[in-house]
């Protein structure tokens, strides 16, 4: 499940602020250059992209968060913008965050409100054994 889409790009770059899966941790404040439209069942969902470390990702819930994948979301790198000015994003490469493995991770970032997907992702990491008993 993979497809070029086009990066809408902001004029600067602005920052955004995530909360951590854990409410009672500092949020987390990432670069987001623009948004990334995804179109499913004729309808058009928009993802936030943040840049972190140089590279482009995204934090994402989905239909399957909570039933066969983590809850509390994936994440998934972004590749860099071509010459067309796309993104291709691959949700075959959605890996869980790394509080999926181990309550030793408690600052990982939640999805911004608009990356909560109402359709499920079939595609990428699911939830790990050991979480689910």
């Amino acid at each position: 499940m993979g497809a070029h889409r086009p990066l809408r790009t902001y004029e600067s770059s602005s920052l955004i602020r995530l909360g951590s899966v854990d409410p009672g941790l500092s949020e987390h404040t990432y670069d987001t250059p623009g948004l990334v439209h995804v179109q499913h069942d004729h309808h058009t969902y928009t993802l936030q992209v943040l840049r972190s470390g140089g590279t482009l990702n995204t934090v994402f819930a989905d239909g399957t968060s909570g039933v066969t994948t983590y809850s509390a979301g994936r994440s998934l790198v972004i590749s860099d913008v071509d010459e067309e000015g796309r993104v291709r994003l691959d949700f075959n490469r959605a890996v869980n965050l790394p509080c999926a493995f181990s309550d030793n991770f408690p600052i990982c970032p939640v999805p911004p409100p608009g990356n909560r997907l109402p359709f499920a992702i079939e595609a990428g990491e699911q939830t790990p054994r050991e979480k689910t008993g």
